[in-house]
């Protein structure tokens, strides 16, 4: 089994800050890829920005130069800096993990959501 923990929602004004965490716990050997999606009400779930375990990222062309994407191996952790935040940037944060477990098993994960309110 595998554990994720979301924090760092939470409400700020346009041009804001926030800065997401993701911990991973558990059957753990590896974690490929950490991303973040966002999902508005009425809204599919999108993704935001990806890290592979080499480091390789990738962003939303919507959060390109505004959000940073990073990882703690060591901690099997994984942030979002969001800078300059928007009001369309308002919605659920989920991380996503791509983990292979213990068993040599290769499964994906969600976490809980964490909400981010943006006010103009």
């Amino acid at each position: 089994q595998v554990q994720l923990v979301e924090s760092g929602g939470g409400l700020v004004q346009a041009g804001g800050s926030l800065r997401l965490s993701c911990a991973a716990s558990g059957s753990i050997l590896s974690i490929n890829v950490m991303g973040w999606y966002r999902q508005a009400p009425g809204k599919q779930r999108d993704l935001v920005a990806a890290v592979t375990i080499s480091g390789s990222t990738n962003y939303a062309d919507s959060v390109k130069g505004r959000f940073t994407i990073s990882r703690d191996n060591a901690k099997n952790t994984v942030y979002l800096q969001m800078n300059s935040l928007k009001p369309e940037d308002a919605a659920v944060y989920y991380c996503h993990l791509e983990v292979l477990t213990i068993t040599n098993v290769l499964r994906r994960y969600w976490g809980q959501g964490t909400q981010v309110t943006v006010s103009s």
